[in-house]
C-alpha cells in the first residue's frame, strides 16, 4: 500500500480540517496515490472519494439524566457533597426563605383580621429580629398570646 501521508495532509488543508478528520475511500487508494497536486485532490473531493469525517462530540445524554435525578433530590448524599453546608445553602438564603415565609403568613393573618395592625407590627419586628425559628413557631407564639 502506498504512503498517502502527503495526500492526507493536502486534503486536510483543502477541507480545512485536521489530518485525523480526512476520510479516504479504501477502494480508490490507487487513484488517491496518483493524486499529487492540490488540483488532483480537489477533483477527488468533488467525486466523494475524499471526505471530511464528522466532528466527534461528547454526548450530554447521561448528564441530562443525572441532572433530572438531582432535581428530584437523588444523588445528593454525603459522598457527593463538596463544600461546607453553608456553601451549599448559604446562611443568607436560609434567612431569606424563612423571613419571606413568616412575613407572608403575617400579612395573610392581618388581611383575614386574625391579628390587628398593631400586633402585626409588633410580630413583624419580632420576626425581623429573628425571634421565630419558622412559621410553625410564629403561629404557636400567636396562639399562645391569644390565651
Amino acid at each position: 500500500m502506498a504512503d498517502l501521508a502527503n495526500q492526507k495532509r493536502l486534503a486536510a488543508d483543502l477541507l480545512k480540517v485536521g489530518v485525523t478528520r480526512v476520510w479516504m475511500d479504501p477502494e480508490r487508494l490507487e487513484d488517491i496515490a496518483t493524486a499529487i497536486t492540490r488540483e488532483d485532490l480537489r477533483g477527488l473531493i468533488e467525486e466523494g472519494v475524499v471526505k471530511r469525517r464528522p466532528k466527534v462530540g461528547i454526548s450530554r445524554g447521561r448528564a441530562r439524566a443525572r441532572d433530572i435525578k438531582r432535581a428530584k433530590g437523588h444523588r445528593k448524599g454525603q459522598g457527593s457533597r463538596r463544600g461546607a453546608a453553608g456553601a451549599r445553602a448559604p446562611k443568607k438564603e436560609q434567612w431569606m426563605r424563612k423571613i419571606r415565609a413568616q412575613r407572608k403568613v403575617l400579612k395573610q393573618m392581618r388581611d383575614e383580621k386574625t391579628i390587628d395592625a398593631h400586633n402585626y407590627r409588633i410580630l413583624y419586628m419580632k420576626a425581623k429580629g429573628g425571634e421565630f425559628r419558622n412559621v410553625a413557631h410564629l403561629k404557636s407564639y400567636i396562639a399562645y398570646q391569644k390565651k
